[in-house]
């Protein structure tokens, strides 16, 4: 069963925006790489803390919500496009409700089809850039999508700043995973080369054992 992604108060969620009740996060991922799992807790982890000061209570923590919008399938062989993680034991029961990871895969979503609001906000994610605001297409004709138009015009250049600079953070951080696991297969293959050329050594010295214990046979013969 798909989740439902609702909108923070009265006015859409936006990538690291606050309500009385509700933080959230939206990340677009276009590119999925082995340490993507980590970066989601991550982010999710910081921003869930960054809600204390110094000298405040827990009792003032918030519920978290990031929501990652992935442009490449994260979960193979999965009908499913929408997945809600929380922290749960094994029988299903939940530590805290402080909101969670969503996971939405565009790839598997119809973007044609908006039969409810969860499919409204993620065409609006998918597509809301390219909109003309002065011809909004029907599925736009809510009070929450103009609002969230309206968000989406407004962010101010600090946000923008900000959000360049977790970018590149993040690209950083995405080059360092790559080369690490270069840097393992790497390594992995010298490892196998080196045993390759040790037993190939040690193949040629055991021959050459066999034929100086044969001479030494045969002279021992003759004598």
């Amino acid at each position: 069963m798909a989740d439902h992604v609702r909108p923070c108060c009265d006015r859409p969620p936006t990538s690291g925006s606050r309500c009385a009740t509700v933080t959230y996060q939206i990340e677009i991922q276009l590119l999925n790489h082995p340490d993507l799992p980590a970066r989601m807790l991550y982010g999710w982890a910081d921003l869930y803390s960054s809600q204390l000061q110094n000298g405040e209570a827990y009792a003032t923590l918030k519920p978290t919500y990031a929501i990652w919008l992935l442009g490449q399938p994260c979960r193979a062989g999965i009908a499913e496009y929408a997945h809600r993680f929380r922290l749960r034991d094994e029988q299903g029961r939940g530590l805290l409700d402080h909101g969670g990871i969503w996971l939405l895969e565009l790839s598997k979503f119809d973007a044609e089809a908006v039969e409810t609001e969860e499919r409204r906000w993620l065409k609006f994610f998918r597509e809301g850039e390219r909109l003309d605001d002065a011809q909004l297409p029907a599925w736009m004709q809510t009070e929450e999508m103009q609002q969230a138009m309206s968000t989406l015009r407004g962010f101010s250049e600090k946000e923008r700043a900000y959000s360049a600079y977790q970018n590149r953070q993040n690209y950083l951080r995405v080059q360092m995973s790559l080369q690490q696991q270069l840097d393992t297969l790497r390594t992995a293959a010298e490892q196998a080369r080196a045993a390759e050329e040790q037993a190939r050594a040690e193949a040629t010295a055991a021959l050459a054992e066999i034929e100086r214990l044969k001479r030494l046979l045969a002279d021992k013969g003759e004598s």
